[in-house]
């Protein structure tokens, strides 16, 4: 994989893959926190946040921005679908607003001229001290729900009082065998290292399909940041994850729950407009080389996200704004 070392644009540098030919995820690097202190104070229009449509961790802020209505408070903008040897790429369709770059790693040079690391999205910029603050999809999303719910349009709380442990037990249980389990899957590269990971997705898809037979929402009766990391995976799965990278011994519509879950989240106001299925599809088919060399994307399949769910069954506490669409 293509990374940045010591501030120089390199492609033979990192290796994802352990000797067991398992795929480790690299650690995020930018960690500071809006509102922690005064470098990074909770101000509109200050903040600015770079993603990719095709990226679950990105997709996770951008949903939480769009629940929370902070379109006019934090802004917001795309790089490229397809990454291919010179990484993330802004473009005349998806230029860089504030500097005009070619790559986001021009971005990451700005922050830390000799950073050494993968240039990975998201990313939340400040405008200010023209730095990034973090680049940690799960803090990025802790921060849009809780630094910046005073100026938030929408009256949601996603890590509501009460649920905190909770929300969090939730994403650390589903974060390795079902988020990170379908790139453990699927970036194998020896037989044994990709079915232990199927094995685990699908053991955890099992637990979770059966969990909510029971309740509509991970943590029961709140939606959270735990059924947003969630469905940044099963929204993918079935266009993606289940060919490209061979977890195919279901299809998450073949879930009866797993699959109305997914519709009914779909479905919240605000949440189909963060989903760019061609962006998706195009990302992983055609970014992939080693794993898809003729960069040939299928064209299924067939599903509605938008058709009716039975997910009302279930008594919930979803604020009424979420429920406009």
């Amino acid at each position: 994989m293509n990374m940045l070392y010591e501030g120089e644009w390199r492609t033979d540098t990192f290796v994802a893959n352990n000797d067991d030919g398992e795929f480790e995820r690299q650690t995020t690097t930018f960690r500071n926190w809006v509102g922690e202190d005064d470098r990074f104070p909770v101000e509109a229009g200050r903040y600015h946040l770079y993603i990719c449509r095709a990226c679950p961790w990105a997709h996770r802020t951008a949903m939480t921005r769009a629940l929370k209505g902070l379109e006019d408070v934090v802004s917001l903008s795309l790089v490229e679908p397809v990454r291919i040897d010179d990484g993330w790429e802004f473009s005349e369709e998806y230029p860089d607003p504030l500097y005009d770059e070619e790559f986001l790693r021009d971005i990451y040079l700005r922050a830390d001229d000799e950073f050494t690391g993968r240039v990975t999205v998201p990313v939340l910029w400040d405008t200010e001290r023209e730095t990034i603050v973090n680049n940690e999809s799960r803090e990025i999303m802790r921060m849009l729900n809780e630094a910046f719910d005073p100026l938030a349009e929408n009256d949601v709380d996603l890590n509501p009082d009460g649920y905190e442990d909770e929300v969090d037990r939730l994403i650390d249980e589903i974060y390795e065998p079902v988020n990170n389990g379908v790139y453990r899957a699927g970036f194998a590269t020896t037989q044994e290292a990709y079915e232990n990971a199927v094995e685990d997705l699908f053991d955890a898809l099992d637990h979770w399909e059966s969990v909510l037979s029971d309740q509509r929402f991970l943590a029961g009766d709140v939606f959270t940041e735990a059924d947003i990391a969630m469905f940044a995976t099963l929204v993918r799965f079935d266009h993606v994850y289940h060919t490209h990278f061979k977890c195919n011994k279901k299809a998450i519509h073949e879930y009866d729950n797993l699959w109305n879950y997914t519709k009914d989240i779909y479905q919240l106001s605000g949440v189909s407009k963060t989903v760019n299925m061609d962006h998706i599809v195009r990302h992983y088919f055609v970014s992939h080389g080693d794993i898809n060399p003729k960069r040939i994307y299928g064209v299924g399949p067939d599903l509605d996200f938008s058709e009716s769910h039975d997910r009302d069954r279930f008594d919930a506490e979803l604020p009424p704004v979420l429920a406009d669409d």
